[in-house]
Order: C-alpha cells, then structure tokens, then sequence
C-alpha cells in the first residue's frame, strides 16, 4: 500500500501466509502479510508499519491480507478528541484505587497465572487458554521496540496486566490482560481510558487499538469509543464514516 512507501524497504522483506482459520469470523479464511527481519523492525520503523495497518505479537511483524475479506479494520483514537460517555466515566471513577507501575518486559509467575484465569473465563477453548510458560513468552515478551510492561495493582492485589509500545506518533496497545472475576470491573475500559491520559501526558495524538471487525462481537467494545479513526485504502478517517465499507467483499 502506499504507505509503505515512505519505508526503508531496501531492508525490509515482506512475504504471505498460506491461508489458516480465521479467530474471529466463523468459517472464514485468513491470511497474514508478514515484514520480515524482526532483528531490523526497530521502534521507528515499527512506527511506519503501525501507520500501514500493522501490529505485533511478540517479534512477528502482521497485518490482515485475505483474498476476499476486508472486515479487518485498524483503529486509533485521537486522544485530544475523545469525549469519555457515561458509562466510561463510571468505570473510570470505579477503578481510581488501582496503582500502576511501569516495567521492562519480564516474566513473573503472578502474570501468567493471570493470564491463564483471563483466557479460561473470557476466551475458553480458544487455544490460548491452554498457553503453555513458553507459549505466553513467545507471544508477549519478545521485542525490538520501545515497549513496556504495566502492572495494575489494588490493594498489593494484581488486577491486570498490559502490554503497550511508545510509538513516534502514539501508544500502541499490544495486549491486555485481567482479573475476570471481580464483580462489577471494567477494567478493559479503564485501561483505553488509561493509555490515552498517558499518550496526553507523552504528547502523543494517537492510542493504537489493533482491528476491529464490524461482524464480531468481541471487538464491539472498540467502537464504543469516540474520536476513532480507521485506515482503509491507505487514508485514516473517522470510523462513523468507515462503517458502511467495513464488511467483506
């Protein structure tokens, strides 16, 4: 796309996956385009790609690239732009006792026990909840970027846990995990609502939210935020004027 473009592609590879189950559309097909070699993504170039509609898990380099699908949308919301509803400025107010700090990427048994309780209650028998240490290492810690690691505490209790990259341009939100058990959290809210105050306090315009698919439920929440952008044919424009073209060809 034409993004790429303002790459160093002199140094870049970039190459198709075969064709696997999609995660999120029942019955469907995907495929990947991978860049390629990680050791040369660095936080700057990484920048570029996220622009391009790329994301990362752990040193893989992706974006969608489906023969005949284009529901995969990125999104990022321009944080000076967003006006928190009703219900965010709850779950804002709700969760105002948890204390975050900032970490290098690591490994800690409390993370991934974590982890594990998330993906059983909130992702159970999608294949993550059966994530081995070495899996869970190989899918969030490996990285060539600017990337930290946020423990969310209460009450010396780990609640959640979030992974996020310090892009020129934003905050990408890599992954996010917490306690699914706590009645009344929302701490999935409060932690969009969380990386966009710090992209302000950083001086940056953008919080990168990964895809969001208008036909799957599990990225509804995406779309329930104000001042979001998607790319589609390589320009970022408001979401509101995105939807009627976010469905597969």
């Amino acid at each position: 796309m034409s993004q790429l473009n303002d790459l160093p592609l002199s140094v870049l590879q970039f190459y198709t996956t075969a064709s696997y189950p999609c995660s999120y559309l029942p019955e469907r097909l995907a495929r990947s385009q991978v860049a390629t070699p990680s050791h040369l993504i660095d936080t700057d170039v990484y920048g570029e790609l996220v622009k391009a509609g790329f994301r990362r898990s752990g040193a893989f380099t992706y974006r969608p690239y489906c023969d005949s699908c284009r529901a995969c949308i990125p999104v990022r919301i321009v944080v000076d732009e967003l006006v928190p509803k009703r219900a965010h400025r709850r779950s804002w107010k709700r969760h105002q006792t948890l204390v975050a700090t900032q970490h290098d990427l690591h490994y800690h048994p409390d993370h991934y026990a974590l982890y594990l309780r998330y993906q059983m209650r909130r992702h159970y028998g999608g294949g993550m909840d059966r994530d081995s240490r070495e899996q869970y290492r190989h899918f969030l810690l490996p990285s060539n970027v600017n990337s930290s690691l946020i423990e969310f505490h209460e009450a010396q209790q780990l609640r959640m846990v979030s992974i996020i990259d310090r892009l020129p341009d934003g905050i990408s939100s890599v992954y996010t995990f917490f306690d699914p058990d706590l009645p009344g959290a929302s701490f999935g809210t409060y932690n969009i609502l969380w990386q966009a105050k710090l992209c302000l306090t950083l001086g940056l315009p953008y919080l990168y939210l990964g895809y969001w698919i208008k036909q799957s439920r599990k990225m509804a929440y995406k779309a329930n935020f104000g001042a979001l952008q998607g790319l589609v044919g390589g320009r970022w424009e408001p979401l509101s004027a995105l939807q009627g073209c976010s469905g597969c060809k």
